[in-house]
């Protein structure tokens, strides 16, 4: 299999940069397929060479797509169109759709139950925690999401807690609005700071204590519709 050699994007659409600061030109012959056909690319790697083109916003990486030689990108995908045009296939994608199906639903009630066992709400706040746990749920499950639920690198229930603390932050917070000042470290500093505000607001519900719901963020928030 050959490895793609992975460059940056450039104002000009045929020119990367590498990773030591290299412009390099994509060769004559070589076409660009777009990001999204997981089966496709990997065909088209182990054809020959190929750049993978990576744009970075943030922390994040975006695939801009897989450079090739064209002829190496229509025989990939004329070889994958008669697989998938088979009977046997249609049956192995429905069965792996089925199974994914059943997955994520799964996973949702897990989740969902871990959400509820770390707020620990008091029981006259069981039905706040309810409505606090499916909202938090039904924002952080689905599948592509990007929320802190759909990475595995931490455990379920460390999921959960950082779920909730995130909806607390743009649900119960000036967060969405603050002008944080565009230095390095700022806006970490600024969210631990909101964290340690929306822990104190959900331990004022572990605790059978009354409040009245206009001076509460989180009863606040829960008494409008989902947004």
């Amino acid at each position: 299999m050959s490895d793609a050699l992975t460059l940056a994007p450039t104002a000009d659409p045929r020119v990367f940069r590498a990773p030591d600061g290299t412009l390099l030109t994509a060769p004559a012959g070589w076409a660009c397929l777009p990001p999204g056909d997981a089966g496709l690319t990997r065909r088209v790697k182990a054809a020959g060479p190929s750049w993978a083109v990576l744009e970075k916003r943030g922390r994040k990486l975006f695939s801009k797509g897989l450079w090739a030689p064209a002829a190496n990108i229509e025989a990939a995908r004329a070889g994958l169109d008669v697989e998938r045009s088979t009977e046997a296939y249609a049956k192995k994608r429905a069965s792996s759709t089925a199974r994914r199906a059943r997955e994520q639903a799964d996973y949702v009630v897990e989740f969902g139950a871990e959400v509820t066992a770390f707020l620990r709400f008091a029981s006259r706040w069981t039905e706040l925690a309810t409505e606090l746990a499916a909202r938090v749920t039904a924002h952080a499950t689905p599948v592509g999401s990007g929320t802190v639920a759909r990475t595995e690198r931490i455990p379920v229930e460390q999921r959960a807690e950082s779920a909730v603390i995130a909806w607390m932050r743009h649900q119960t917070t000036a967060y969405d609005n603050l002008a944080i000042p565009n230095i390095k470290g700022k806006r970490r500093e600024v969210r631990r700071e909101l964290a340690e505000i929306s822990r104190g607001v959900l331990d004022r519900h572990r605790r059978d204590d009354g409040h009245g719901p206009t001076g509460c963020p989180l009863c606040v928030a829960l008494a409008s519709p989902p947004r």
